[in-house]
């Protein structure tokens, strides 16, 4: 049975091609890890491959790449702020998620990368854009892109110019206002070195410095699963600029359209009415959840909410989840009594837009190993509920 996911690209339901899955997702940029956004996206895509599997022939190759943002402007400015060497915090913090997405019983992609490890590959990345005058080389040692090159941008966003520049305006490295830049919707490609002892920096044709944001996943990309990927996923909120660029560039130095062949999002967990985000500081973090619920239990809270719906925080609502995680952990241990039927409608479900909160329902009707197999799909394990 294919599965279906909604693409942003093309606002359609489309199937997941035949044969080898290549999926990339945007992982944290590691401070302040990990709150129950993060866990809700990555939560959403390790069910996505779960559910490739259980649904695919036998064999069917599946390769997932997650990459975390272990340098970046965000990484800078809080490690000044708290006074540490900045690949110490991300070192401490990229650890402090893979401990939480393991208690939480998120299996770990193929591989699992840093952005600063794919130096090379985002060098060359950037040579090929110039020599195609893609991108240019600016006083201070800094390359951008030139968006110009690429007719179809703010085709994934659907946004005007004046909303994307309102965006980027916003972001912890806006540069709109840099009179360096051809327009200012080109984006930075490479940043040159500022000379302050505590900015890392790497050497590169065009002088001392770092990537920017969105190239270091268009490298990554390009490294472990090539020109073209099958799904690339991520929060909504990276929809614009960070997806929208990677598109551009991407598709620029290969040659090659599309670059994705479906653009899945999972939407923002809100809190007290705002979007959950470190840069707010309304959080409600894993670590502290698991101090009273089991993993079974934010799953289930989690899956509830199906990937593309904007839901609130509710701790009444997380009780309720914790409650109905028991009483599938209870029933895991009694008779089988499926007739065949929950099977075919729990396939159902996952392969329309991966409905989780239906799948979740066809649960509550089954017992012993029907229960437990179909649960699995979803990473439950009914243990300690």
């Amino acid at each position: 049975m294919p599965l279906f996911l909604s693409d942003t690209l093309s606002a359609t339901r489309k199937p997941v091609p035949e044969g080898p899955i290549k999926l990339y997702v945007c992982g944290v940029t590691p401070y302040d890890t990990t709150h129950l956004g993060h866990a809700f996206t990555f939560v959403q895509f390790d069910t996505l491959v779960r559910a490739l599997r259980w649904l695919s022939p036998p064999g069917r190759e599946i390769v997932y790449v997650q990459n975390v943002t272990d340098i970046d402007d965000s990484i800078l400015q809080r490690a000044r702020k708290v006074g540490i060497d900045w690949r110490r915090l991300g070192d401490e913090q990229t650890e402090h998620y893979r401990a939480d997405m393991h208690a939480l019983n998120v299996a770990e992609p193929t591989y699992f990368v840093r952005a600063t490890s794919g130096m090379d590959t985002i060098r060359k990345l950037i040579e090929t854009l110039l020599q195609s005058e893609a991108a240019y080389v600016v006083e201070g040692g800094s390359v951008f892109y030139r968006v110009r090159a690429s007719p179809t941008f703010g085709e994934l966003s659907r946004l005007s110019r004046d909303e994307m520049l309102a965006i980027a305006s916003q972001q912890d490295d806006a540069d709109t206002d840099d009179p360096r830049k051809e327009d200012p919707l080109d984006f930075a490609l490479w940043k040159g070195w500022s000379g302050q002892a505590d900015e890392p920096c790497w050497e590169s044709p065009w002088g001392r410095g770092r990537p920017g944001w969105h190239v270091e996943c268009s490298a990554l990309c390009y490294q472990f699963l090539g020109p073209q990927v099958t799904i690339h996923g991520g929060g909504a909120d990276l929809v614009f600029p960070h997806h929208e660029c990677e598109i551009a560039q991407s598709e620029k130095a290969s040659g090659k359209r599309p670059f994705a062949q479906i653009w899945s999002h999972v939407a923002m967990v809100r809190m007290d009415g705002e979007k959950m985000s470190k840069s707010l500081g309304n959080m409600v973090f894993l670590r502290e959840l698991l101090k009273t619920y089991s993993a079974d239990a934010i799953r289930v809270y989690l899956l509830s909410h199906h990937y593309r719906q904007l839901w609130e925080w509710s701790p009444a609502e997380m009780d309720t989840a914790a409650q109905f995680a028991h009483r599938l952990n209870v029933a895991a241990r009694e008779t089988d009594l499926a007739s065949g039927i929950e099977r075919e409608n729990f396939a159902a479900a996952l392969s329309d837009d991966l409905n989780t909160p239906k799948a979740l329902e066809i649960l509550r009707t089954l017992s012993g190993a029907t229960l437990r197999e179909l649960g699995s799909v979803l990473g439950l394990t009914f243990q300690n509920t």
